[in-house]
């Protein structure tokens, strides 16, 4: 264990009957060596390295099945990985050849996953049991961010050079408003409990937040 004299000194004292010295000895040598520190409480560590598709962009979770899903840009596909095992189980082709999708979200309530195709300004929809797509949704100009309102089954897309926001309803897949927002929205945020998105404008330095009509 590597004893030093100090430490021998400090295991004396303590079976001498001096054990809270000792204790407290200890504990301020251990905090002056180099790259130690207590353990941290709820302490994150990375645990393992998933190798996915080439430049993988978006990242989305569905809680209820423990599955992961990242886009991967240039490849035009979604791997799909088991959050248990951390292994990767599908890879599902988007089929678009300019589409490098970027934005991902995914429905824990329907089971269903939407990818923003900058490429060709589409909606990828995937269904979660199968691993397919199962409809695409033309949107805005340059799809970036996506982000689904499980409640409402409401899914958000910010179009990145339209300065708009796609709504679209996951009953029917259909595009239902197009929003006028800042400049260049990229990243989109949906709060399930208010039904409210937020949406981040790049070239305003602004936020805008989009909530339901008053009935």
């Amino acid at each position: 264990m590597g004893f030093t004299r100090h430490t021998a000194a400090l295991v004396t004292i303590a079976i001498t009957g001096l054990a809270p010295a000792a204790t407290s000895a200890a504990a301020a040598s251990a905090s002056s060596v180099p790259g130690t520190a207590p353990a941290a409480k709820g302490c994150i560590r990375m645990t393992a390295t998933i190798p996915v598709g080439t430049n993988p962009a978006g990242v989305a979770v569905d809680p209820k099945t423990n599955t992961v899903y990242v886009t991967n840009n240039p490849s035009n596909t979604v791997t799909v990985i088991d959050g248990k095992t951390d292994t990767v189980t599908a890879t599902i082709p988007l089929g678009a050849p300019i589409g490098a999708p970027v934005g991902i979200a995914a429905n824990p309530k329907t089971n269903t996953i939407y990818v923003a195709n900058a490429g060709d300004n589409t909606v990828s929809v995937i269904s979660g049991k199968t691993n397919t797509v199962t409809a695409t949704i033309p949107v805005g100009n340059n799809p970036f961010g996506a982000a689904a309102d499980p409640k409402t089954n409401t899914v958000y897309v910010t179009n990145f050079h339209g300065n708009r926001v796609s709504v679209i309803s996951g009953k029917t897949n259909t595009e239902t408003a197009r929003i006028h927002v800042g400049r260049t929205p990229s990243g989109v945020a949906a709060d399930p409990k208010t039904h409210t998105a937020y949406v981040t404008n790049q070239n305003d330095n602004t936020v805008s937040v989009l909530a339901p009509c008053p009935r």
